[in-house]
């Protein structure tokens, strides 16, 4: 028999949507300040030449910056006042959630619930602004070093230009965080998904002009959108798909009754590590892309020759890429899930995997477990990742498809509408609630 509360969601409708008033704002307020962040986008940087630093962009988008535009929805391309979008920010929560490992104070804090929950981000707040100083002071000088890019060089226009991208970044920051306290969704998370989507449609209208040229066949582009589709019904797919050890609880006696005796399940993710691999494989093998293409080509011969082998579809490339992954995988999903910490809560609280004895042998059971899903879950990242460089490298498809941009779309997809029928619960329930009291009144 269903619950309650499947009962419910099978009950959603667009009527149920309408009714639900507070959802209606949060959904607006996520709307307008999305819109916000987009028009941000195409608000340059001062002292900037937009016809001369379109021309070094295409010169570079090959290498880190083309990773970054495509995650700051365009703005690096324009060098906008948002062109660090909120880069700084994620690279200091990784950073602090690797640290919480090493550091007895961040994982003391960790332990101690809402108020050390607001310690750490009040870190992470900090850290995002000197990443965000460092990064901007770097754009500054390199966008000295570039050809006819900046009118008036100098210390005036590194320290404006330093200053104007912290604020951006710092002003995203505060934005994502209003989007989850008054919105729907994850902010931070949402303002990725915007600049990544906003692309599409350029990317969509850059293929369909070459298929009228005929540079690509129809065959191939019908091919394309079938296997777009099925790339996302499989990420859908792994990304909900979990494990579930079943935990038994054991039965005690209180007086003349007989309590507990439940049983419940442990969720072990199959890809718990997320979107943190790739992007931290990709940032590494496409440093040495960047240095070459900031030198000109005049670099070391072995950092030319580093290049050339690290082009994508390369086969060098496309195997330290694969291995970045799945040694990513590992490493994250060691720091964020602790099989010895839950299997010590399991026994505090008097559960128990059946089979398995509580303590070491629990903990080496989960992780034992663990290993295997992770090592599932790389693959699947490895699979998902490189199909974009075989369809650039052999079928010449004119735009990043799939990878980290397509992980991100659909993982943030899921979580909003998940969160959309949270809230739609929550209203129907408030509604039964009030039903149920208006009839206790009347009797």
């Amino acid at each position: 028999m269903a619950s309650a509360a499947e009962q419910l969601a099978a009950n959603l409708n667009f009527s149920a949507f309408a009714k639900a008033e507070e959802l209606k704002k949060r959904i607006w307020f996520t709307l307008g300040a999305l819109i916000v962040y987009r028009l941000g986008t195409y608000i340059p940087l001062p002292g900037i030449d937009p016809a001369a630093l379109a021309r070094v962009f295409n010169q570079q988008q090959s290498g880190l910056l083309g990773v970054f535009d495509m995650f700051a929805g365009g703005a690096v391309g324009r060098m906008a006042i948002f062109a660090l979008a909120i880069m700084p920010y994620i690279s200091a929560s990784i950073i602090i959630q690797l640290m919480t490992s090493v550091s007895p104070h961040l994982e003391q804090l960790k332990k101690e619930g809402e108020q050390g929950r607001k310690q750490i981000n009040q870190y992470t707040r900090y850290g995002t602004v000197f990443l965000a100083a460092i990064q901007g002071y770097g754009i500054a000088i390199g966008l000295e070093g570039a050809q006819n890019v900046v009118m008036d060089p100098g210390l005036f226009f590194r320290a404006t230009t330093t200053i104007t991208l912290v604020g951006g970044t710092v002003f995203l920051m505060w934005l994502g965080e209003q989007i989850t306290s008054r919105g729907v969704g994850n902010g931070i998370s949402l303002i990725i998904f915007s600049g990544i989507v906003a692309q599409l449609p350029h990317a969509i209208v850059g293929t369909l002009e070459l298929g009228r040229e005929g540079a690509l066949s129809t065959f191939v582009i019908l091919f394309l959108v079938v296997m777009i589709v099925a790339v996302i019904m499989a990420i859908v797919f792994m990304e909900r798909a979990q494990r579930k050890l079943i935990v038994q609880y054991p039965k005690r006696q209180v007086g003349n009754k007989m309590y507990g005796g439940d049983s419940s399940h442990l969720p072990l993710k199959l890809n718990t590590a997320g979107v943190i691999p790739p992007i931290f494989a990709s940032s590494l093998l496409l440093l040495p892309v960047t240095a070459a293409n900031f030198s000109g080509g005049q670099g070391p011969e072995w950092l030319n020759t580093m290049t050339a082998l690290l082009a994508h579809g390369q086969p060098l490339y496309m195997l330290l890429y694969a291995a970045g992954i799945i040694f990513f995988a590992f490493f994250y999903t060691a720091i964020v899930f602790n099989p010895q910490e839950t299997a010590d809560n399991l026994k505090k609280y008097g559960g128990f995997i059946p089979g398995i004895r509580p303590g070491t042998r629990t903990a080496e059971y989960i992780d034992y477990v663990l290993t295997r899903l992770t090592l599932v879950g790389a693959i699947y990242l490895v699979a998902v990742c490189l199909l974009p460089e075989v369809l650039i490298s052999q079928y010449k498809v004119p735009f990043y498809f799939g990878g980290t941009s397509l992980l991100i779309v659909v993982s943030v997809t899921m979580d909003t509408v998940s969160q959309i029928q949270s809230h739609l619960l929550a209203h129907q329930y408030e509604g039964l609630i009030k039903k149920s009291k208006l009839r206790g009144q009347r009797r």
